[in-house]
């Protein structure tokens, strides 16, 4: 079994670049990239034709027609209707893999369940060290302890350990069989601002569907580089309020999602 790796993505191609340097070192190198770009940026599309020539594993870029503001759900559905694997894992534009990322995934895949990872939130300083240097040293836990990083204690890699503790996917470090997000017609492009329909309105789907959840925590870790907040209160607040209102309807499968683009991919 192989990877599609979609890696959300808005202009930022200096943490782009350091995602996919570090993907190169991956120990388990069975795994495409399809960038989900939400937007149609010129200096994004030259940056990605160059670096596709450079790379050990298949770049797909997938992008808008134009940015019409905040589409994200749409382009990731374009980006799974576009992928070539069994196993689907979603990573954000913001957040660099451990090593091991994909070898957990690959490892820890099963019918019928939700894989999820979480991130530990860099600090400016050393997020700024990673920018200057692409040295991955600096996210040694010795230099994550002496930094002002938060959520460190998710960067201690213990394979073995199995999580039983509830918790909720993190829309940047998830992933799941590419068949299981056909079954509930993929992210919901009704929601138009940040947050919520990227995790929690999936998230509520897939159960909705019967699905179980699996934590890889301590497994697939990601480390999220500083940077200011790109969403609103008032837009989780909209966003909130549509997912009540869909969740009251329990529309598991969406009415606007992954089958248009599906349609489109095969015609």
């Amino acid at each position: 079994m192989k990877v599609s790796l979609i890696i959300a993505f808005y202009k930022n191609t200096l943490f782009l670049d350091l995602i996919l340097e570090a993907l190169r070192t991956q120990s388990n190198m069975n795994f495409e990239v399809i960038i989900a770009e939400d937007d149609n940026d010129l200096n994004s599309k030259k940056y990605i034709d160059e670096k596709i020539k450079t790379l050990p594993f298949t770049l797909i870029h997938v992008c808008q027609k134009e940015d019409k503001g905040f589409r994200k759900n749409q382009i990731l559905n374009e980006a799974i209707a576009n992928s070539n694997n069994d196993l689907t894992v979603f990573l954000d534009g913001d957040c660099i893999p451990h090593k091991h990322f994909i070898k957990e995934y690959l490892k820890n895949v099963e019918e019928n369940k939700v894989l999820f990872g979480r991130r530990v939130m860099l600090d400016e300083s050393i997020s700024d060290k990673l920018k200057d240097t692409y040295n991955y040293k600096y996210l040694s836990l010795f230099n994550l302890l002496k930094s002002k990083s938060t959520l460190v204690e998710e960067a201690i890699y213990i394979p073995f350990i199995k999580i039983f503790k509830k918790r909720h996917l993190c829309g940047c470090n998830w992933g799941i069989l590419k068949k299981h997000l056909i079954e509930v017609n993929g992210f919901d492009e009704d929601y138009q601002k940040a947050g919520v329909g990227e995790d929690v309105d999936i998230e509520w789907r897939l159960l909705g569907k019967g699905f179980k959840m699996k934590s890889l925590k301590h497994k697939a870790i990601t480390y999220h580089l500083y940077h200011a907040r790109t969403y609103s209160e008032e837009g989780l607040q909209v966003n909130y309020n549509l997912l009540f209102n869909k969740q009251a309807l329990n529309n598991v499968y969406c009415l606007v999602g992954l089958d248009y683009h599906l349609k489109k991919s095969n015609s």
